[in-house]
């Protein structure tokens, strides 16, 4: 037989707005009630109209991810797919659906015409966006709800999860600082979006804090793309770096390539230092140092802070920044033993 609500209530002991609250996932439900009730539930069979309660609720319970990307570098990039497989988790633990969005500027309003205002999503997680996005501010302003992976510096009331980038770019550039190495150059990140900025901002905080004020030759823009860390440094040659911060570390696979190709050695020659600690830092030849956050996590506490907003009904701003850790490899001329760094290899023999 059917069961309706009332009989699942009656069953359970709790009135039938209970049994509503506990099938929409509200929070506010004890979690003993909360665990009667679904046991009741799957006794018996219950399946909630998706449709019906759709209607009552005005949730489609489906989220949109939004990457403001074109499809090449979706799939080229491993951080992406790291935050995603962190959003679907989230997504399904809560009974929600994900709808994801690779987006030109171009087709931006179209999408928050439709999907935004139309209310075929409850609201949208923006990955990797510029800081003048727009469709982050729209949503802001007229009180969607949007969370940026990301700091979003344009809006400060917009909700945000973000690593500490600052403090993630000096602590890549003080390591080289410390094993003997002055002449630091970096490949940088997009200076259009916060990650790219708030990372060369690190690279110029450790720098001044050893008196090295660094000329503007040490420093060459790149795209987070192995092709734009290749063609960095390149450019960055000619000034003759003893070591390298990297940005990303697609990049830094770009770099190495470059550096070889000069006829020098990493990291006797020139030591190099990544960020983001994806899968493929582990195999290059040296393996790379590199500066790891937690992308996963980057995506799951996204979810969390939307689901925040759509059924607790937070309105406040919540900014949530984690922590980096640098992960010690061969490429910056280093051994970790008995937890003391020892410098290896800094000569400049390969200029010669």
């Amino acid at each position: 037989m059917g069961y309706t609500l009332e009989e699942i209530a009656r069953l359970a002991g709790v009135s039938r707005s209970t049994v509503s609250r506990v099938i929409n996932h509200h929070p506010s439900v004890r979690p003993e009630v909360r665990e009667r009730v679904w046991r009741i539930i799957r006794e018996v069979g219950y399946q909630p109209h998706a449709a019906a309660r759709n209607l009552a609720t005005r949730r489609s319970r489906i989220v949109g991810v939004v990457i403001p990307e074109a499809l090449p570098k979706f799939f080229s990039d491993p951080y992406f797919p790291a935050v995603l497989r962190g959003i679907s988790d989230a997504l399904t633990e809560r009974s929600y659906h994900l709808m994801l969005s690779l987006l030109s500027p171009q087709q931006e309003e179209d999408f928050y015409q439709r999907a935004l205002r139309g209310r075929l999503v409850d609201g949208i997680i923006v990955i990797s966006a510029q800081i003048t996005d727009p469709l982050i501010r729209q949503a802001y302003q007229e009180g969607l709800p949007v969370i940026s992976v990301g700091r979003y510096p344009q809006e400060p009331g917009v909700s945000y999860v973000d690593v500490d980038n600052v403090g993630g770019g000096r602590m890549a550039t003080d390591h080289l600082l410390r094993l003997g190495r002055r002449r630091i150059a970096t490949i940088a990140g997009p200076q259009t979006r916060a990650p790219g900025i708030d990372r060369l901002e690190g690279y110029r905080a450790a720098l001044r804090a050893w008196g090295i004020d660094p000329p503007p030759e040490w420093i060459a823009e790149g795209d987070f793309t192995e092709i734009g860390g290749y063609v960095a440094m390149r450019r960055l040659l000619s000034a003759r770096p003893d070591a390298v911060f990297a940005a990303s570390d697609l990049m830094a696979v770009g770099a190495m390539k470059a550096i070889r190709e000069a006829g020098l050695r990493i990291p006797e020659d020139i030591a190099i230092v990544g960020y983001d600690d994806v899968e493929l830092a582990r195999f290059t030849d040296p393996p790379l140092t590199t500066v790891r956050q937690p992308i996963y996590e980057l995506g799951r506490i996204a979810v969390r802070l939307l689901l925040s907003q759509l059924e607790e009904g937070a309105r406040e701003p919540q900014q949530v920044v984690l922590p980096t850790e640098l992960v010690i490899r061969a490429s910056c001329g280093a051994l970790q033993e008995r937890g003391a760094l020892e410098p290896r290899g800094a000569s400049l023999s390969g200029w010669d």
